[in-house]
């Protein structure tokens, strides 16, 4: 049941892009800029939180999901660490998937050999 949770709440994001993509002029970088912001927006009022709880990785592997993470890791820099967290607890909270996204890049760029157009 968890995946099927996790498949459904992960494929109306996923379908919510694409209606974004196909109805109206926003161009895709537009939009994924738009469901970080919207996921800051969420995680920081505690809408998105429950929505991670009942779908697990449908609701943190979306963009939306990053933007959650942002909000929560900056909430909790900045209880830790004041008005400093602000600035670092978005860092702190995302560093392990920016570097993984990074890293598995750079790696698929050397097996692949990427060639300019």
């Amino acid at each position: 049941m968890m995946f099927l949770k996790a498949f459904v709440v992960g494929g109306l994001i996923c379908v919510v892009g694409q209606l974004l993509i196909d109805l109206t002029k926003m161009t895709p970088a537009r939009i994924l800029v738009m469901f970080v912001c919207l996921g800051v927006l969420l995680g920081a009022i505690g809408v998105y939180e429950p929505l991670i709880d009942f779908a697990g990785a449908g609701a943190t592997v979306p963009l939306t999901g990053f933007g959650s993470a942002l909000a929560k890791g900056v909430k909790e820099a900045v209880q830790k660490d004041g008005f400093l967290g602000v600035i670092t607890g978005g860092f702190q909270a995302c560093a392990a998937g920016v570097t993984v996204a990074v890293l598995s890049g750079l790696i698929v760029a050397f097996i692949c050999k990427p060639k300019d157009k």
